[in-house]
């Protein structure tokens, strides 16, 4: 099939390049637009000099819209998030096979790593990649406050759906390079091993008595709680590989009930005990089988260790409305335009489709709720 390209200016003076084909859904298109403009700019930005940047949602972002029906509305969104981000950094040390391991977790190397990453995708196919780098990442799953799995995981999602652009591959490859520039490792932790669901589970895990500073910071202090590890490890594991899907579609639910109950908390952190897992259903089913029961693991991990460094040790009461419209609820989220809005509604989208739980819907509104719309 033969494609014509096109190429404009953007507001922000880069190029935009779409794929101009009638047999292509229009999604596709879209994104594979926002995509070409954005992979100029960096994983994070803010604080300059600093270990305290914020992510880069704008990918994210326009994957989720495209996918629900409003693709029209991705580039009006950019226009306005991309004014705050900083310029990709160009490669200045090639990471090889040999210094890897010490370019882990520096994130003056983000350059580095992206374009490690661009090479690799360009050498082998990138499921070959995903496979031969997630064992070294897993550990590190805590990456960017889990942005490092969520930005991989709609990326897979749009390539395992039909988008097989080289824009769409380099997605993958710039989220994989990411999630190993800002590796950072969770003390602690313990495979699930208990007999709790994840609802439970989640509720009984204890609290930082000091849950201030900076992600890392919080984590840390994990290692000096006694009663950490022993409730990581109380959580029921699958049944084996095949129970993996079931089981990380429950904790995405239970990350979706916390949200709505003790959210108010941490309104931004907190969404991703819900988004994380989300975005590990979405690349598991392009990981070998022996990869599955670990993967769940380090989800689990990472959702137990922001609930103990950010949530609330009491919830608040929430009413489940009767009904709300799916498309609606999504138009919701975009007319707010806060891109932890957007991936928590994407979530809940999902989550109630396999629940049927209505509570999913009050998460989606206090989450609009409890955070500013983007000015």
């Amino acid at each position: 099939m033969n494609a014509t390209w096109s190429q404009r200016t953007t507001a922000d003076g880069g190029e935009a390049v779409a794929v101009a084909s009638a047999a292509r859904p229009a999604r596709f298109e879209y994104l594979d637009e926002a995509y070409a403009r954005l992979h100029r700019w960096g994983p994070e930005f803010g604080e300059e000099g600093s270990e305290n940047g914020l992510a880069n949602h704008a990918p994210m972002v326009a994957e989720i819209l495209c996918r629900r029906g409003f693709g029209d509305r991705v580039e009006p969104w950019l226009d306005q998030y991309v004014r705050r981000l900083e310029e990709l950094p160009h490669e200045r040390d090639p990471i090889t096979a040999e210094t890897w391991r010490e370019a882990m977790g520096k994130r003056a190397r983000i350059g580095d790593w992206a374009a490690y990453f661009l090479r690799a995708v360009s050498e082998a196919p990138w499921q070959e990649v995903l496979a031969e780098w997630w064992p070294r990442l897993l550990p590190a799953i805590a990456s960017g406050a889990t942005h490092g799995l969520i930005r991989t995981g709609h990326a897979v999602r749009n390539l395992v759906e039909g988008d097989g652009s080289e824009v769409a591959v380099h997605e993958v490859a710039n989220a994989l390079g990411y999630w190993a520039a800002r590796a950072i490792y969770v003390p602690g932790v313990a495979a699930p091993a208990g007999d709790l669901g994840p609802d439970v589970a989640l509720s009984s895990l204890p609290r930082l008595a000091d849950q201030s500073g900076v992600i890392r910071d919080r984590f840390a202090r994990l290692a000096s709680l006694d009663s950490w590890t022993p409730a990581v490890a109380s959580l029921r594991a699958p049944d084996g590989a095949d129970g993996v899907p079931a089981a990380l579609s429950e904790l995405t639910a239970a990350g979706v009930r916390q949200y709505a109950t003790h959210g108010y908390g941490s309104p931004v952190l907190l969404v991703h005990c819900a988004t994380a897992p989300h975005a590990m259903e979405q690349v598991l089913p392009v990981l070998p089988r022996d990869l599955w029961e670990p993967s769940f693991a380090a989800t689990w991990a990472a959702c137990a260790a922001l609930t103990v460094a950010y949530a609330p040790a009491e919830g608040h009461r929430v009413e489940a409305p009767d009904s709300l419209d799916q498309d609606e609820l999504m138009d919701r989220a975009a007319q707010h335009g806060d891109e932890h809005v957007i991936k928590l509604t994407d979530a809940v989208l999902d989550t109630y489709v396999s629940t049927g739980d209505h509570l999913a819907f009050a998460a989606a509104t206090a989450c609009s709720e409890r955070i500013e719309p983007p000015r």
